[in-house]
Order: C-alpha cells, then structure tokens, then sequence
C-alpha cells in the first residue's frame, strides 16, 4: 500500500511537471525541440489516415445497417466476442408474411398466388442483402476496424513515448544552459547526450511505423475494391430477380385480373411483333400472346457492337440467350425493345440479354 502511495506521488509529481513546461513552450518561455519535416509529415498524414477511416467506417456500418440499436447490439457481441445471432434481414420478414397471408387468403386464389410469388422472390432479395452484409463486413469493415484497434493503437503509444523523450531532451537542453559548476556542467552534458540517444532511437521507431501507412493504404485500397464488387453483384442480383418477378406477374394468374404491365409488354410494341401476335390472337382468341422467338424478330437492328459479359447469365424461355462471365458476345437492340435488354449473337446462337449482365466495349 506504501509503495502505490508512493508511485501515485510520482505519477502526479510528472504530470504537474509536464503540465509546466508545455504551458513555458506555449509561452515561448522554454526551448522545445522540433522533429524534422519528414517525421512531421508522417504524423501529419497519419492523422488524416486515422481520422477518415474512422469516418468512413462508421458511415458504411450506417448504410449497412440503418438502425442504430441493431448496429449497438453488433457491437456488444463483437467486443464481447460472440457471435451474433442470425436475424432474418426486413425484405425475409416481408416475404415470409406475404406467405402466410396466402396460406391464409388461399393460395389457389388469384391474390394469393401473387403473394406467393412475390413473398419468394422478396426472401431472395433478403437473401442477397444477408450475402451483401456478410462480405462487406469481412472484406471491408474488419480490416478497417483492426487498423484502428491494432495498428494505430501501436503508433500512438510509440508517438506518446516519443513526446515523453523529446521532453525529457528539452529539460536536458535547460539544465546544462544552468549548470554554472563544470561537475554539474558534465553531468548534465552526459544526461543530455543520454537523452539524445534516446529520443533520436524513438524517432526512427516511430517513423518506421507512420511509414507503414503507405502499406495501410494499399490493403484498404484492395478492400475498397472488394466492397464495390460485393455491391456490384448485390444490386446485379436485385436488378434480375426483379425482371424474373415481373416477368412471372406479367403471365400469372394475376395478369388476367388486372391491366397488362406496359413494361413486360413493352418488348412485344414493335411492328413485326405486333403482327404475329394479332396473328395468333385471330386464329385462337382463348390463347395468351407468347413471347416471339429469335426467328421472328426481324426489326431493323441499330448499334451493333462488342460486350464483355460481367457475370453468369441462365436464359429463362427460349427467347433468351445464356451467359458466361468473361465472354465476348456481339449485341444490338432492335425498335421497340425494352430499353434494359439488348439482342445478343453468339455464333449462330441468338436471344435476348439483360444490359446489366454487360460491359460494353467501343
């Protein structure tokens, strides 16, 4: 109990001592050692480093997760380190009341059906939000949080002992300017010179660390990356289960009850078309218009060009045209085309293709 008492002693004795001489450097009333500029641009840049990724990170956690006492009780778990567990994401939830609210309306009826098939494709959609959260958060948000917690947490005990060195070295500096004995002179000269090494010895330490940022900056530039990818693929996956969504409602029990959807429809406006299906509407009127085979589309084709094919694509009728990611295909569109699909030749294979599936080349 003594010697904490003592300690405590010493502790505050330091503080107060600390406390003096940055009030003195503040008012130029002492001498105060200045790091070159290679170290104070480090340090500069290393701040700027901290405090953005900081930002950064807490903004990407908002638009992850936009309920704060959820992003709360993530945090719990993590800093407890337990795994939290697995919630169903809201577009689940949604979807699984549209399915019980057709096994309570019937799902033979006309409504219920539809619920039937939205509900699922709404358990889709949350399950690409589900894979959307779980890589964002291992490729992006825990490399950022482990610079901050591991990393920078180091660099900023190695920059505390450093201002404790330079310090230390300044009060050297003034006890040998007022040592007026040459014994005391000579003391003070050889803690001076002991001081120096020091501080000169943390410097490099810490320099060496603030150097490192450069590597920091190209990890997160590859999380980067990854997190823009995982957002590609996510919104992808929306983009075309919401077009297999439509396109299911467009020829479902539903469509007969209510008016056609002028965008499922849309690809069915051209002239040549529109003729085969009032061909086939005279010959048997109690038959729904079916979608035209490539044979049949014999518009004239406008900006013929090159595309690469960014991800896997399966055809859904014959209408369509299956995709490999990396291929190479030629696509085009033809007047009256729905604007969000284009036709695309493989060879002698022909159908059309989503826009979004593509990138495409000059």
């Amino acid at each position: 109990m003594d010697f904490n008492v003592k300690k405590l002693a010493s502790d505050a004795g330091v503080f107060f001592t600390r406390a003096v001489q940055f009030t003195e450097e503040k008012l130029g009333q002492a001498e105060k050692t200045e790091l070159d500029a290679h170290l104070e641009n480090l340090i500069s840049r290393g701040d700027g480093t901290k405090n953005w990724t900081e930002k950064i990170l807490r903004q990407t956690e908002v638009l992850l997760q936009p309920n704060p006492s959820a992003r709360i009780e993530e945090y719990i778990y993590d800093k407890l380190d337990k795994k939290l567990p697995s919630k169903a994401t809201n577009a689940e939830l949604l979807g699984q009341y549209m399915l019980d609210a057709a096994a309570e309306f019937g799902p033979e009826t006309p409504y219920g059906s539809t619920l039937i098939t939205v509900g699922e494709y709404q358990k889709r959609l949350g399950g690409a939000e589900r894979e959307l959260l779980h890589t964002s958060a291992t490729t992006f948000l825990t490399p950022l949080r482990n610079f901050l917690e591991g990393d920078w947490r180091t660099i900023s005990k190695e920059r505390r002992l450093l201002e404790n060195r330079r310090l230390d070295l300044d009060i050297c500096k003034a006890r040998v300017k007022k040592a007026k004995q040459a014994e005391a002179k000579a003391a003070a000269e050889h803690e001076l010179r002991v001081a120096q090494t020091e501080f000169d010895r943390q410097a490099e330490v810490t320099r060496l660390l603030l150097e490192g940022i450069s590597s920091t900056h190209l990890n997160h530039l590859r999380c980067l990356q990854d997190f823009a990818e995982a957002q590609a693929t996510y919104y992808a996956q929306c983009h075309h289960y919401m077009q297999d969504l439509q396109r299911e409602l467009s020829s479902g029990p539903a469509s007969a009850a209510i008016c056609p959807n002028p965008v499922s429809s849309a690809f069915l406006s051209g002239p040549s078309i529109g003729a085969a299906v009032s061909s086939s509407s005279s010959s048997s009127s109690n038959q729904k218009p079916r979608t035209p085979t490539m044979e049949q589309m014999q518009l004239p084709v406008t900006g013929a060009r090159k595309a690469k094919v960014l991800y896997d694509y399966d055809a859904h009728d014959v209408s369509e045209l299956s995709l490999l990611a990396d291929e190479l295909i030629t696509v085009y569109t033809v007047l009256g085309m729905d604007p969000d699909w284009l036709i695309g030749e493989r060879g002698n294979d022909k159908g059309k293709v989503p826009v979004t599936y593509l990138e495409l080349l000059s």
